[in-house]
């Protein structure tokens, strides 16, 4: 009897490879030969920033396809309307070729489950053609993917696109959608931000709603969060997808299996700086700011003077991740006065482990653009957190943070230094600071039942592999 093989695809982003590698090894742990599939610009970068091979395990193995973009060089996340367009344009025949040449390789085991992200639903007509189970996976939050299922409503209803440009200024935005049960008083400000649009062609406008009708076709759905934390919200999927399996925290969940030499495998795009940790070392606990904004966040040369003075001004440690790309159309650059005042209480760095540093017993907070790991993270680490979400469904985390779980605190999009100081006090050493960080280590409590021996997740990852990949 051979082994089991599961092919892995994640969406060619950062935020989306990492969690689909923690399923990878969760899957390998279970006795699972795999595949992982990433794309050739993305591999590239891979090789680059790990210094050679990911992987030197004999039944771990990446392969490549590419991506239908113009081929770059380039150290950054592409644009993602373009390859959401890209990818499910041209990925099914190299995907499918990928298939056969792993079903007709003397040593490999044939191909019996594909796992891929749920945007990367191209997969599904492999799957279909060769009889077999193609799980699919939203790497987002149970919320978010909720706001996604009512785009369709929303264009039905008229909410969007846009009448034109001064709608996002009117206070149209703040409208409350009052028909979905388990999301309490949202506004259309608070759905996704794809519905910020006001061109009726507008790419991921349509693209969601399509993904939302091609995600029935799935032999399932796995959600990197829990039960208790989201639970409502997953009532409501359960009743419109095929099994829906929460999973999460899987970072948690890793941290549970034996490892034989999966630790060494890992997916960075961007080279991790150890010097953030030992520097972590000689702080005082819980009296750091953890400031990192994700692998796609852009701002303007404004927006980051703003954060770092108001950052400067409210006298707090901090650690601050910095990505080459962050600042739009440049690179990003700080005011010298900026790098003088705070030399002595500040870190700045390009990349880091974000799971060591938020576990890290000298962070006290956390400023975040609200994206999906690295607020999941957060509650695992029982980190509260001050939100400034950028696009996709983190305005819906950020939402859910702030009014449903008590562990945020919103800060405007057009950020003033005087409120970025006043909020980040108030994380470290305000009262709704202490009351949030309470909360936060409540959930964390949730969610290592959630992972452990017998916890929901737990248990849904044995079920998902037994009714689902090993029927």
């Amino acid at each position: 009897m051979s082994k089991p093989h599961a092919v892995c695809i994640p969406y060619p982003a950062q935020g989306h490879i990492n969690p689909m590698l923690k399923i990878a090894k969760l899957l390998h742990s279970k006795g699972f030969h795999i595949t992982f599939v990433n794309t050739e610009y993305n591999h590239k970068r891979l090789l680059k920033s790990s210094r050679g091979c990911p992987s030197s395990l004999p039944d771990f193995k990446f392969e490549t396809i590419p991506d239908g973009l113009p081929p770059v060089d380039g150290d950054a996340t592409q644009d993602i309307p373009s390859l959401c367009e890209s990818t499910s344009k041209t990925c099914l025949p190299p995907f499918r070729d990928l298939l056969s040449k792993l079903n007709s390789s003397i040593g490999i085991p044939p191909v019996t489950g594909i796992v891929s992200d749920a945007s990367m639903s191209f997969t599904l007509e492999a799957a279909e053609e060769l009889g077999i189970p193609n799980i699919l996976f939203w790497t987002i939050s149970a919320c978010g993917l909720l706001g996604f299922v009512h785009y369709a409503n929303l264009i039905a209803k008229g909410l969007t696109p846009l009448k034109d440009e001064s709608y996002l200024r009117n206070g149209y935005l703040d409208t409350v959608i009052d028909w979905i049960p388990s999301m309490k008083n949202i506004r259309l400000r608070d759905f996704p931000s794809f519905v910020r649009t006001t061109d009726p062609n507008d790419i991921m406008l349509n693209f969601i709603p399509t993904l939302v009708v091609r995600s029935s076709r799935g032999s399932a759905i796995i959600l990197n969060t829990f039960h208790e934390f989201e639970n409502a919200v997953l009532c409501d999927l359960s009743s419109i997808f095929p099994p829906i399996y929460a999973v999460g925290p899987l970072h948690l969940l890793v941290n549970n299996i034996p490892k034989y030499g999966l630790e060494s495998i890992s997916c960075n795009l961007w080279r991790a700086e150890p010097e953030c940790l030992q520097w972590l070392n000689s702080k005082k606990p819980k009296s750091v700011v953890y400031v990192n904004f994700g692998s796609i966040t852009v701002m303007t040369p404004h927006q980051m003077v703003e954060f770092a003075w108001g950052l400067a001004n409210s006298d707090q440690n901090f650690l601050w991740i910095i990505r080459p790309d962050l600042v739009e159309g440049e690179t990003a650059m700080l005011p010298h006065e900026f790098v003088e005042a705070t030399k002595d209480r500040g870190l700045l760095a390009s990349w880091c482990q974000q799971e060591q540093v938020l576990n890290h017993p000298s962070i006290g907070g956390f400023l975040t653009h609200n994206g999906w790991n690295s607020t999941i993270e957060s509650v695992g680490s029982g980190v509260p957190m001050v939100c400034w979400p950028f696009f996709a469904e983190q305005q819906t985390n950020c939402r859910f943070a702030c009014t449903e779980w008590g562990i945020g605190m919103e800060i405007d999009n057009d950020v003033k230094r005087d409120e970025v100081e006043k909020l980040v006090r108030e994380l470290m050493e305000g009262e709704k600071g202490e009351k949030m960080r309470n909360e936060a280590m409540e959930w964390k409590k949730k969610a290592m039942e959630a992972t452990g021996l017998h916890g929901s997740s737990y248990l849904n990852f044995n079920k998902l592999v037994e009714e689902v990949l090993l029927p």
